[in-house]
């Protein structure tokens, strides 16, 4: 029989990290590190507008089954988000605003869920991020076991507790725990050389020149012509 543990985890990313990558962005963090971390496009936001970052509290679930969100609530502390997968593919909706408002109560500040979310209105008067597969009036049981920081995998990625989740408009991003104060520091350099590149563009230079792809188009074969 699958051994099912709920870990009770001390590792967490600085708040000064956390709020970091925040502003920093999901696409800026994801190309500070290399291009990696990125949970893909499947996962979406029902909140728009909203940017959080934040260390991962991972959950294993049964598909169909909340058991484990439950079970993970009382590990939560200020600032966590609260990371879920299921052990085969779902959609059902495991999270609405009841849970949302247990969440919150112990200062989780978003959710991502590799299943359905329900209770979207309610979500989003609340204002609680969640990044979620699929929105599904599905509803699910409470009888099946499984893990609380455990490592997981979604969208490709293993993640570990603790480790720095970044989620906004454009997705979700993890960045492992011991890599997350360099990967800002990286992101950091990143938003700065955008600045002077977006500053570049509203004067009315053009890619192709600061980027130097001129010479790229010719080497490809691209050429020039001039309508008759």
């Amino acid at each position: 029989m699958s051994r099912h543990v709920i870990i009770r985890s001390q590792r967490r990313i600085s708040e000064d990290i956390s709020t970091g990558l925040a502003e920093a962005g999901s696409s800026t963090v994801h190309e500070a590190d290399g291009r990696r971390g990125s949970l893909g496009p499947a996962l979406t936001p029902i909140l728009a507008g909203k940017a959080i970052a934040g260390s991962a509290v991972t959950v294993s679930c049964h598909p169909g089954d909340n058991l484990m969100i439950h079970a993970a609530v009382e590990q939560v502390r200020p600032g966590d988000i609260v990371v879920v997968t299921t052990t085969s593919p779902s959609t059902d909706g495991m999270f609405g605003d009841l849970l949302a408002t247990s969440l919150r109560a112990r200062g989780a500040i978003g959710v991502i869920l590799d299943a359905g979310v329900r209770d979207v209105a309610g979500l989003r008067e609340m204002g609680f991020p969640v990044w979620a597969r699929a929105v599904s009036t599905q509803g699910t049981v409470k009888a099946s076991p499984g893990s609380v920081n455990v490592p997981i995998v979604v969208g490709g990625q293993v993640i570990h507790p603790g480790d720095a989740v970044v989620a906004d408009d454009d997705g979700v991003v993890v960045v492992p725990h011991g890599r997350a104060a360099a990967v800002l520091e990286a992101a950091r350099r990143r938003t700065a050389t955008e600045e002077s590149k977006r500053e570049r563009l509203a004067a009315g230079e053009l890619g192709l020149d600061m980027y130097d792809l001129r010479p790229l188009l010719a080497r490809l074969g691209v050429e020039y012509v001039d309508e008759s």
